[in-house]
């Protein structure tokens, strides 16, 4: 199974507020998302989020920046090129302002207001736990409409206070 990050950039403790990004082509297009993608051969996990994060956003942060939180798997059985193992970051320290990009439209939103209505069914269940302070590891299987929830497994536990 392929293998993916997913960068969420938070500001301050706890956290008002979380960048996501409208999906404008590719796997998971028309839906707001982190950022992310797959690791490249010779790739380590940290340096594929750190290069998904500027080429999706602009953004350069050095490896330090990424916190873990936790990690996602995505099974589809009716589609399984797209099933993924997927490392999840907190990002709370960068520099600069998130851009536009060919793949992703950068948008901020309070936490208190996310739009689930808008993003993959599984994001309901984990980002609310990892926004509050906790990691997470998850298993999500689809239905053969690759986008309702068939089976889940979720354990939480509250993130070292660095990552938080």
């Amino acid at each position: 199974m392929k293998e993916a990050t997913l960068c969420l950039l938070v500001r301050d403790n706890p956290v008002p507020e979380v960048l996501l990004g409208w999906k404008k082509v590719g796997f998971g297009a028309g839906k707001y998302a982190g950022f992310g993608g797959k690791v490249e051969p010779g790739e380590t996990i940290p340096q594929a989020a750190v290069r998904e994060l500027e080429e999706e956003t602009g953004i350069r942060i050095p490896e330090q920046s990424l916190l873990p939180a936790g990690c996602l798997t995505f099974l589809f059985p009716a589609r399984p090129s797209w099933s993924q193992v997927v490392h999840l970051f907190l990002v709370r320290a960068w520099e600069g302002q998130a851009s536009e990009s060919r793949e992703m439209r950068p948008r901020w939103f309070p936490v208190s207001n996310l739009p689930f209505d808008q993003m993959w069914q599984d994001s309901a269940h984990w980002l609310p736990p990892v926004l509050e302070g906790r990691g997470v590891r998850a298993r999500f299987t689809f239905e053969s409409d690759n986008e309702t929830i068939a089976a889940m497994t979720q354990e939480t536990w509250v993130l070292e206070p660095g990552a938080r």
